[in-house]
Formats: C-alpha cells, sequence, structure tokens
C-alpha cells in the first residue's frame, strides 16, 4: 500500500487461522457447552460451525430388524429436537452453520464429517461420568483425530 493511501483491503491471500470447526452434539449439557465455545470461536474466527448428532448403530437395538426401526426412530426425534435447541441458541450469533446427522461409530464419525467439511477442530464435551474426564469418544478422538481435538467442561 502506498504512504497515504487509507484503502482498506477485505481479502486474504490464504488463511492463517480456523475455516471450520466441527461439535459433538449428543444432546448433554457438556455438548451444548461445547457447542457455544465453539460458536463463539467460529464467530471470532469467522469460521464455518458444523454441529454433528452421530447416531452410534453398535448397540443391541441394532440387531433386529424390529429395534432398528425403534432406534432410528428415536434417534430422528432427538436430531429434530438438538436442531431446534441449537436454532434457539444460534439465532443470536452471526455465523454460518449446518447440523449433520451421521451414523456410526461417534469418535470415528465426527473425524469423517471434520473431513469432509475440510473443518480445521473438533470440539467435543467432557464425559458426563464422574470420575475421569475423559469419555470413550474424546479420548478416542485426542489419540487418534488427525486436527486438533479441544473437549470442553
Amino acid at each position: 500500500m502506498a504512504e497515504g493511501d487509507s484503502t482498506k483491503r477485505e481479502f486474504e491471500i490464504g488463511k492463517d487461522g480456523l475455516g471450520g470447526i466441527v461439535v459433538g452434539m449428543d444432546g448433554s449439557p457438556a455438548s451444548f457447552h461445547a457447542a457455544a465455545w465453539a460458536a463463539g470461536l467460529a464467530r471470532r474466527e469467522r469460521a464455518r460451525l458444523v454441529l454433528v448428532y452421530v447416531e452410534a448403530v453398535g448397540g443391541v437395538a441394532y440387531w433386529s430388524p424390529m429395534g432398528v426401526a425403534v432406534a432410528s426412530e428415536a434417534a430422528e426425534s432427538l436430531v429434530e429436537e438438538l436442531k431446534q435447541e441449537v436454532v434457539s441458541h444460534l439465532k443470536w450469533v452471526d455465523i454460518d452453520w449446518d447440523f449433520v446427522h451421521h451414523r456410526g461409530d461417534p469418535a470415528v464419525g465426527l473425524e469423517q464429517v471434520a473431513e469432509q467439511y475440510r473443518a480445521d477442530l473438533i470440539v467435543v464435551g467432557r464425559s458426563r461420568r464422574r470420575g475421569g474426564l475423559l469419555g470413550t469418544v474424546p479420548a478416542t478422538l485426542v489419540v487418534e483425530a488427525v486436527r486438533p481435538v479441544v473437549v470442553v467442561p
């Protein structure tokens, strides 16, 4: 920029910071804390926020056709509730965001969605179990994810 030129440039070559943030949502208070923290970060970084509910399909309910139908219906109901809750929380935050329903192992699913969206970060809530900071999903992500993971209390 030449001396005396006060033209403000609005573009950036390359990206210094975050472009996308994936957040694991399971309806727990910890997952909403993680989403709130990530939404603030996304706003500050001007990053896309991707909220992900991963329906774990390895449980006993999925061993029979009737169980699959009941479990899938329950998951769809939970997804709709989560979406409504997310909309009510994020309507005041000026960010781009998506809500994704994925099926499979939660840790693997979060990593797959992060890869699909080319996210720079995965955010999850702390385990609901007492006695340990990390539950299965956060512990697996911390060890195996190929991008940074933040665990929010």
